[in-house]
């Protein structure tokens, strides 16, 4: 069994104004959350100064980002912005990067798309040039964290599992409908995703923090006999509805039963950070609240 804590992350879609932001951060903070994350999407808030105001209204919730879209960031303009979000954050940033996947974002972006090894050969070039970077202070300003913020690199496919397992800090596992075949049964897809990546971590994977992204929560109401699938659904349009149900990042049911889901995937696969969606925050405290 793991001996690592669990921790909640919440990804925030918008900020509106200033104070509607801060407020919001302010909440996640009281609501127990340990880590608010801002995707790297367009049409969505920009990831470092989001974070960076939402550090000005608390006082010890970390900030993340699920995740950057490698391929939008050349590396030594990324470590800049990296340094200074961790000083003005006071060292509460984390960084999460991933190989980016969206083309139309790409275009709208004015950037090429290139082929998926091309994207996961930059982010493997990132992540290199992150670490030599960090390492040689005279080139980037200085980190509060030492050496670095935390990193965290997300995906579902071998490369980038492999490098999640021997160069970051965290593993993102993202929507396990990504890999699942017809008729297969997404719980298998999740251990042997975490399989390989124990494979491919070695010594290293005792030290690494597994992450799960959470794209649904759906609470069973009092009066319900099963729960409102229907966010789910959208996102998985492919599945049947016994496959949704058994998606790792579906967590349905009440809140009883959502904790005794999350305990046994912390015993099963070594899952002990979980990250949901701004709509399922205030639902998701209160299986927070019964983890504590």
């Amino acid at each position: 069994m793991p001996t690592r804590p669990f921790r909640f992350g919440v990804s925030m879609l918008a900020t509106g104004s200033r104070s509607a932001w801060q407020a919001k951060a302010r909440q996640a903070e009281d609501l127990g959350y340990d880590v608010l994350q801002v995707p790297d999407h367009m049409g969505m808030p920009a990831p470092f100064p989001a974070l960076v105001s939402a550090a000005d209204a608390t006082t010890t919730l970390r900030f993340g980002t699920l995740v950057l879209n490698a391929g939008f960031y050349r590396p030594a303009l990324l470590a800049r912005d990296i340094a200074d979000t961790d000083q003005l954050t006071d060292g509460r940033l984390e960084v999460g990067l991933g190989a980016g996947y969206a083309e139309a974002e790409f275009r709208t972006a004015e950037l090429p798309y290139p082929a998926p090894a091309e994207r996961v050969d930059h982010l493997a070039h990132t992540v290199a040039e992150l670490h030599r970077l960090f390492a040689t202070s005279d080139q980037v300003p200085a980190v509060r964290q030492s050496p670095a913020p935390p990193l965290l690199v997300a995906g579902i496919g071998d490369r980038v599992l492999r490098l999640a397992a021997r160069e970051a800090d965290i593993v993102g596992f993202p929507v396990m409908s990504l890999r699942t075949p017809p008729g297969g049964d997404p719980q298998q897809v999740l251990a042997e995703r975490v399989d390989y990546v124990r494979a491919e971590a070695g010594a290293r994977f005792g030290h690494l923090e597994l992450n799960l992204f959470v794209s649904a929560v759906a609470l069973t109401p009092p009066s319900a006999a099963t729960p409102d699938l229907t966010a789910a659904r959208r996102l998985a349009p492919n599945l049947t509805e016994d496959q949704i149900r058994r998606l790792p990042n579906v967590l349905a049911g009440s809140p009883d039963e959502i904790t005794e889901t999350l305990h046994r995937y912390w015993e099963t696969y070594g899952l002990t950070y979980f990250s949901v969606l701004e709509p399922h925050m205030t639902d998701f405290a209160k299986v927070i609240a019964r983890l504590r």
